[in-house]
């Protein structure tokens, strides 16, 4: 990773308790050539995956429900968000990661998925890549009840819905999170469930 534009990069760690907080100290090159140091907090959490499940036949969606801590802290009165499943890379890829994740979240094996965009995050403060996939699923896909892993302290409420309705949550801003609002448009958008 290099730039023309950085030099005398410095970073401390701030925190490593569950994922790394540092913080950098640079010298950035102005775009009228003038030197200008700054000092960022980047959170590194790693990257991840996040699929949106939809069903032709019965024009559905699976969402999840889950706890969310920042929201609570953040105007989101009982802290609970309605969100795609998703999950963090592991040493696997995205597909592989994502297909993983859908069975432990929602309990449907998908044989396969497909990727429609990958984007930063919040690139002012987070290093994430999110990788996002769609997903048909049926019935007969279905393997356990879900819900998440016990050894993670997941607790995830599955979610089947009409897509109507899960964009009349969007609508009505009943579905906050980024993450959902992209994929639930790429379906609007590309008329899958029309």
């Amino acid at each position: 990773m290099s730039s023309n534009r950085l030099r005398n990069i410095q970073s401390t760690i701030l925190s490593d308790h569950y994922y790394i907080l540092k913080r950098f100290s640079f010298y950035y090159q102005m775009r009228n050539g003038t030197w200008v140091n700054q000092v960022r907090e980047v959170y590194d959490r790693g990257d991840g995956a996040g699929i949106l499940l939809y069903n032709k036949t019965k024009k559905t969606v699976l969402l999840i429900k889950q706890f969310r801590m920042p929201t609570y802290q953040n105007d989101n009165p009982d802290g609970f968000l309605v969100e795609i499943c998703a999950g963090l890379l592991d040493k696997d890829n995205p597909e592989e990661c994502i297909i993983r994740e859908t069975e432990e979240e929602v309990g449907y094996r998908l044989e396969k998925v497909t990727k429609v965009y990958e984007g930063y995050s919040s690139p002012g403060v987070m290093t994430e890549k999110m990788h996002f996939f769609i997903g048909e699923y049926t019935d007969a896909m279905k393997v356990n009840s879900g819900g998440g892993l016990d050894s993670e302290a997941e607790d995830i409420e599955v979610l089947e819905m009409p897509f109507k309705q899960a964009i009349n949550m969007l609508n009505s801003g009943e579905i906050q999170d980024t993450r959902t609002i992209v994929l639930l448009q790429y379906l609007q958008i590309h008329k899958l469930l029309d």
